[in-house]
């Protein structure tokens, strides 16, 4: 590999620079085009395969209409599930905000570190998101359409352009930047490939082992409830913590000593927790071959700190850093080595 100079490192950073200023100003839409770019790349195999056939626009055109009926197709289920459950849900709601409003209830008590202000807010929210699904569609409706369209619009004119822009961006790269570039975009490749695959099958995995939980709680409707806790594991940002703190919510006020404990040590300890510090840091750790403990920084990390951006740029920032250093490591040792078989055999020496 040639070494790097410092005057081939000045336009990356410059470049870098103005794509971390450009997602501090856009943040509000960055993490859309963050997600439409980082899915095209793990769809860019299928792109190949279908644009010598098609042609570039049709297929980029076709793929991206696919995601979008997937997505649709999605959302559809989830809002029939839950507004055929909004009963279930609703007296769910009920009881805990009937137990939050009673001044003889303490969550301190149970040895929750909540306070009712705390569990009051996220109540709301959950009413807002599971009961008032609609009401918050159409308040925010203006934003969650433009991220929509951002997203999709990213998504297709990435797979349709993304090979131009490889190909565009690796021409002008020094020889030395350009190896390193070249190896770098195949890790990140992998590793958001392994990121999307990894959590529709944890999102399936979930709903699977939440059924026998479910069916030991004993509340009934153990398909609505499994469903439910897969949707939220779906979503990064939720988690299947989300659906084990509400039903835990309830089963406080409802005072069932029991579900407590099956919430805890089988619902959040097993299927919300188990999953995500074993399955998803494995599964990620070994395509890209980083320790899983590493990764399971990484995706906690970027989530905690960056939302649903950090989804996807926590694991991909610690991959690029770990493997930037092995590759600088072995451009060392093959440098050193070089260095020691010139010494050992100096020009002229017969």
């Amino acid at each position: 590999m040639p070494p790097l100079r410092s005057n081939d490192l000045f336009p990356i950073a410059v470049i870098g620079f103005i794509m971390l200023l450009a997602f501090i100003v856009f943040r509000d839409v960055a993490d859309m085009v963050l997600l439409g770019a980082s899915l095209a790349v793990v769809l860019m195999p299928l792109h190949r395969r279908i644009a010598p056939r098609t042609g570039q626009f049709v297929s980029a055109t076709l793929i991206t209409l696919l995601v979008l009926a997937a997505f649709a197709g999605t959302a559809l289920v989830t809002i029939q599930v839950i507004s055929a459950n909004t009963g279930t849900l609703a007296g769910m709601f009920a009881a805990v905000g009937t137990w939050l409003d009673n001044p003889a209830t303490s969550p301190v008590a149970y040895g929750v570190p909540f306070g009712k202000t705390t569990l009051s807010n996220l109540l709301a929210t959950g009413t807002a998101f599971f009961l008032n699904y609609e009401q918050t569609l159409m308040d925010n409706l203006t934003l969650y359409l433009f991220k929509t369209f951002v997203f999709f619009f990213s998504l297709g004119a990435f797979i349709f352009h993304g090979e131009w822009l490889k190909a565009h961006f690796m021409a002008r790269m020094p020889p030395a930047v350009g190896d390193w570039v070249e190896r770098l975009s195949t890790v990140t490749a992998d590793t958001l490939y392994a990121i999307y695959v990894v959590q529709i099958a944890i999102a399936v995995l979930t709903f699977f082992i939440a059924l026998p939980v479910f069916y030991l709680l004993g509340y009934g409707n153990v398909l609505f409830y499994s469903f439910l806790t897969a949707f939220c594991e779906l979503i990064p940002v939720l988690g299947a913590s989300a659906m084990f703190l509400l039903v835990g919510a309830y089963a406080l006020a409802l005072g069932d000593t029991r579900g407590i404990f099956i919430i805890f040590f089988l619902g959040y300890l097993v299927v919300a927790c188990l999953p995500e510090i074993t399955v998803r840091p494995v599964l990620v750790g070994r395509r890209v071959k980083i320790n899983a403990v590493v990764m399971f920084i990484g995706i906690i990390g970027g989530i905690l700190t960056m939302g649903l951006a950090g989804f996807v740029l926590g694991p991909v920032m610690i991959v690029l850093l770990i493997t930037s250093y092995r590759f600088y490591a072995e451009g060392r040792k093959e440098r050193n080595r070089a260095g020691t078989a010139a010494d050992t055999n100096p020009p002229g020496r017969q």
